[in-house]
């Protein structure tokens, strides 16, 4: 009888650690309804500086056009960037990239990148 009591608490063990995990990635993952898609960017910038991480790849790029303005572009996931053509090296800091995407409709310096170009080669992200 023992060793059915604890197979049942292991197993409701492991279903609470699989819904707290479950919720948990679903609060932590954004929605992109914080992007205006009505509002088209298109920057040309140095890159400063970026990370080829989970959840979403960023990068912080400074657009000379604009007063040297930094901004901050949200790509695609790792997966998606390298199975698209988009490499870790291509997003060296001091390369300059163009990104088209949407606009935060909160923060001004934020944007949901769409597509970039490096170096002569588009990467569509989305």
């Amino acid at each position: 009888m023992e060793r059915r009591l604890l197979i049942i608490w292991r197993l409701v063990w492991v279903a609470l650690v699989v819904s707290w995990l479950i919720t948990a990635s679903a609060l932590a993952h954004h929605g992109w309804s914080r992007y205006d898609a009505n509002k088209t960017l298109n920057l040309t910038g140095v890159i400063k500086e970026a990370s080829y991480s989970n959840p979403h790849g960023l990068m912080r790029f400074q657009v000379d056009g604009e007063n040297g303005k930094t901004w901050v572009a949200v790509l695609a996931p790792p997966s998606r960037m390298s199975s698209r053509g988009l490499s870790q090296e291509m997003l060296k800091v001091g390369t300059t990239a163009t990104v088209v995407g949407y606009p935060h409709s909160e923060l001004a310096d934020e944007i949901r990148a769409e597509r970039i170009t490096i170096e002569g080669k588009t990467v569509e992200l989305r």
